[in-house]
């Protein structure tokens, strides 16, 4: 960051334990992939290839050689793990995931109806070759509503016990499940007894696919909560928000 003379937050420089910035490629072309990594690399900790991009993305290597060179970890998404799972094949999977030299995984259940209990062991078993990113909460929001703030809190501590380098939280890239209900707004009740819970805040990392919910964030946890499913679009943007030096977050941080 440059020196502006302006008081503001102070951010961890990487590679960061609290503060992360996981952005989220849905797809998105490779020069404006290179583009964004080129310019935004210091506010950047990881590229998550969501759902099953990676498995048809044309430029996936091109993509993975960019972030290896600008020091930008990355993960594929837990869908599909899940769809491994699915057709029983995680060998594969652990062959895909190490093809790529892949250092992170995701690990989820959103989909696929496992208990969160079967789902650890798996997180147990992957971690003796990779940093699991795991992920609670389940992608239909009628689910996911009904999921109470005990139940959530359970699933995290149970996945940190199983060896979950950290716990992502589901809300879709619509924002629309999991954390949120199906308006798009945060449960914010779930989200109060997450943080009041005994549970590291730096163990924790909140999908924010948009500034509302990345403001929220912010206003609740402070400037250096993990974040992900962040769009290539906001990369600098929630940097912003984050220092506050945009009106959301302005008086937050003085």
């Amino acid at each position: 960051m440059m020196n502006s003379g302006l008081l503001l937050p102070e951010r961890p420089s990487k590679p960061r334990q609290h503060g992360i910035t996981a952005l989220i490629d849905n797809g998105v072309p490779v020069s404006l992939f290179r583009d964004t990594i080129e310019s935004a690399a210091p506010y950047i900790d990881f590229v998550k290839f969501g759902w099953g991009t990676s498995v048809v993305t044309p430029y996936l290597e091109q993509k993975i050689s960019c972030l290896r060179v600008h020091q930008v970890d990355f993960y594929f998404g837990g869908t599909l793990f899940e769809k491994y799972l699915s057709q029983n094949k995680l060998d594969e999977y652990h062959l895909f995931c190490e093809r790529h030299n892949a250092s992170y995984i995701e690990i989820s259940n959103g989909t696929i109806g496992i208990s969160n209990r079967e789902k650890a062991k798996y997180i147990y078993e992957f971690g003796k070759n990779f940093n699991v990113i795991s992920e609670v909460g389940h992608k239909d929001a009628e689910v996911s509503v009904n999921q109470s703030s005990a139940e959530w809190i359970e699933s995290i501590q149970e996945d940190l016990e199983s060896g979950a380098h950290l716990v992502l939280t589901e809300a879709r890239e619509s924002g629309t499940s999991g954390i949120c209900n199906g308006k798009g707004d945060l449960r914010l009740d779930l989200i109060d007894d997450i943080l009041k819970s005994d549970i590291p805040l730096n163990k924790m990392m909140f999908e924010a696919p948009n500034k509302k919910l990345q403001t929220r964030f912010i206003k609740m946890a402070g400037s250096n909560v993990n974040l992900a499913n962040i769009p290539f679009s906001d990369s600098l943007a929630l940097e912003t928000l984050r220092l506050g030096l945009r009106s959301d977050t302005f008086y937050l941080v003085e």
